[in-house]
């Protein structure tokens, strides 16, 4: 029986075959004032805090400076060349777009890590990725050094991979601020600025050379440790022309504020890149914080904003969203996390009531992964209000399967309104795990579909919902937390014989918590239950004392006589999720710090 494959409603975009700096700046006219088919002088990026000002203009000069500075600087170049890895380790600033782009215009790849990693996971990622150069702010040295020390090179060589993203501005013509002494020697962004400029970026057009990879996110795909993603250039410039298909914005008068970690697949692409092909200046916050945010919504009249849905618990209670007019906003668009309907509806009747409102507000959904770059479906804004709950409908170019099952001689697809699991093909597929063929050949079928291990339905119209999920990554407002990770590390616990971890769903927080069930390797000394209650919150300490703060066991830990396994040894994580909801009937796991079960 021939496969049922579904495809996009929306009108398909042309899509080129060019490098990612290519597809943002070229100038679509004769003009010498076009950037990527806009003004030179028209707004980019704006520091929210402090209203300094990146113009197109201004930025791609500053990219491609910083990209022959980096080529040709002696402490650098020989980690500056074609196709070599350099690392980002930052929280978001205005330098990011000059560090990334300028990168990219280099013809390096990006790996893009979490800047709350402690030592151990940077090195990880630093090791897997093949990373030469680190940029780091500030804040960020003291790890990368610590990292590089666990690695064991020596400190002279260290400090010439480390070039510090300065927190001053007054490289852009922002305020300046001290350094701190710790990174006084170290090389900034702002020495690589002044040594000339490249006349063009270094080009990967056609086909072959599209289909380099240019980003290096990390993700433990449907099961497994992280895993660097391999983004093209292929991939990212049709997702962003995909996803204008499915949501437009006026360059005219469009303004997004952006919080969203710029590391995190999700910002990269749909802060740091979308809003750019489409002439729309983005407002970029450090952090999402609450007051700052309604703060900056009046400030900027900023009308729209990328979400995910903790944030949106914010915005239903929170006392800022009383004292700003707020009514500037057009569309917040969730992702990273399911969003229900009934927390949509209580932001919007909050909201609609702020300020001189004329239109209605837009909560839309949208979903993707790391390995689809991300977005794959979006509810069009025509449908915001009759299609609450929904992902939407699937992007154009994009093949869609729902396979009931995929492990047999021959696949069966779902029929309409039934479940199965989301196989996506198309464009915007990574191109494989970095150095892992085996997990690639697990998640890519030869014919180039993408397994990616959630369940969906599809009804009559085209709209999609996920209804549940066969991998086991864990979803902590809206970072990706890998269970096996975590198992990996409890089971260097000297008191832990074995460990599982699954995810809980808290309708407190509108997330999923890290939850542990641990085995006491002398199960004979907890003889009370004020013993398993102690073990349980002296582990829940001991991993916070080594992991970043997303990875932290909210959802409680659970001293068991046995984790459940298959005859195989694989983690029955069904049982332990059923478990679980026995064990939190009636209450919400963001108040279940520690348990003991026996």
């Amino acid at each position: 029986m021939a496969p049922t494959i579904y495809t996009s409603p929306l009108t398909p975009p042309p899509l080129p075959h060019r490098s990612v700096f290519t597809h943002l700046f070229a100038s679509t006219t004769s003009s010498p004032n076009d950037v990527g088919g806009y003004p030179s002088a028209t707004p980019a990026f704006i520091d929210a805090a402090s209203g300094t000002t990146l113009t197109r203009g201004q930025l791609k000069h500053l990219a491609l400076s910083f990209a022959h500075g980096l080529r040709s600087h002696p402490a650098t170049r020989s980690h500056a060349k074609r196709g070599d890895t350099v690392m980002v380790y930052s929280p978001n600033a205005l330098v990011w777009p000059v560090v990334v782009f300028g990168s990219v215009a280099a013809g390096l790849r990006c790996t893009l890590a979490n800047h709350a990693y402690n030592a151990r996971e940077l090195a990880f990622q630093y090791t897997d990725s093949g990373a030469g150069l680190v940029f780091t702010s500030e804040a960020g040295v003291a790890t990368v050094r610590a990292t590089f020390k666990d690695l064991g090179l020596s400190a002279s060589d260290a400090e010439k991979r480390i070039i510090v993203l300065p927190a001053g501005l007054d490289w852009a013509g922002g305020p300046a601020v001290p350094r701190r002494a710790d990174s006084a020697n170290l090389l900034t962004v702002a020495d690589f600025l002044g040594r000339g400029a490249l006349k063009e970026e270094e080009k990967f057009d056609g086909p072959q050379l599209s289909g380099e990879t240019v980003y290096l996110c990390y993700s433990s795909g449907t099961t497994g440790k992280p895993k660097g993603v391999e983004t093209t250039h292929r991939n990212i410039t049709s997702v962003m022309d995909m996803v204008s298909a499915g949501i437009g914005m006026d360059p005219r008068g469009d303004i997004m504020l952006g919080f969203l970690p710029l590391y995190h697949i999700y910002g990269a692409v749909n802060v740091l890149h979308w809003p750019f092909t489409l002439g729309v200046p983005v407002a970029l916050m450090t952090h999402f914080d609450p007051e700052n945010f309604c703060a900056y919504v009046q400030k900027y009249k900023a009308t729209i904003s990328l979400v995910v849905p903790p944030v949106l618990v914010v915005l239903a209670r929170h006392p800022a969203v009383d004292k700003y007019n707020l009514s500037s906003l057009d569309i917040l668009l969730s992702g990273a996390a399911p969003l229900g309907a009934e927390l949509s509806h209580a932001v919007i009747k909050r909201l609609q009531l702020k300020g001189d409102r004329k239109e209605p507000l837009k909560i839309l959904q949208g979903y993707g992964l790391t390995e689809t770059s991300p977005t794959t479906h979006l509810v069009p804004p025509s449908h915001a209000a009759d299609r609450i709950g929904s992902i939407g409908v699937q992007l154009p170019h994009l093949e869609i399967r729902l396979v009931v099952d995929g492990d047999g001689d021959g696949l069966i697809d779902a029929a309409e309104g039934e479940r199965g699991e989301l196989w996506i093909r198309g464009p915007s597929i990574m191109k494989g795990y970095l150095n892992n063929p085996t997990a690639t050949k697990d998640s890519i079928t030869p014919d180039g579909w993408f397994k990616t291990g959630d369940i969906g339905t599809r009804d009559a119209d085209g709209f999609y919902h996920i209804v549940d999920r066969r991998k086991e990554l864990i979803k902590y407002k809206g970072f990706q937390v890998p269970p096996a990770e975590l198992e990996g590390l409890l089971l260097t616990h000297p008191d832990i014989a074995d460990a599982a971890v699954i995810g809980v769903e808290s309708a407190k927080e509108a997330t999923e918590l890290p939850r542990a069930y641990v085995v006491h390797a002398h199960p004979t000394s907890l003889r009370v239950e004020s013993d398993k209650v102690a073990f349980a919150e002296n582990v829940r300490s001991w991993v916070r004392s080594k992991v970043a703060k997303h990875k932290y066991l909210r959802g409680g830990v659970v001293v068991v006589d046995i984790i459940p396994k298959s005859a195989a040894g694989k983690i029955l994580r069904r049982e332990l999720r059923d478990r679980s909801k026995g064990e939190l009937a009636g209450r919400d796991p963001a108040d279940d710090i520690v348990r003991s079960k026996l």
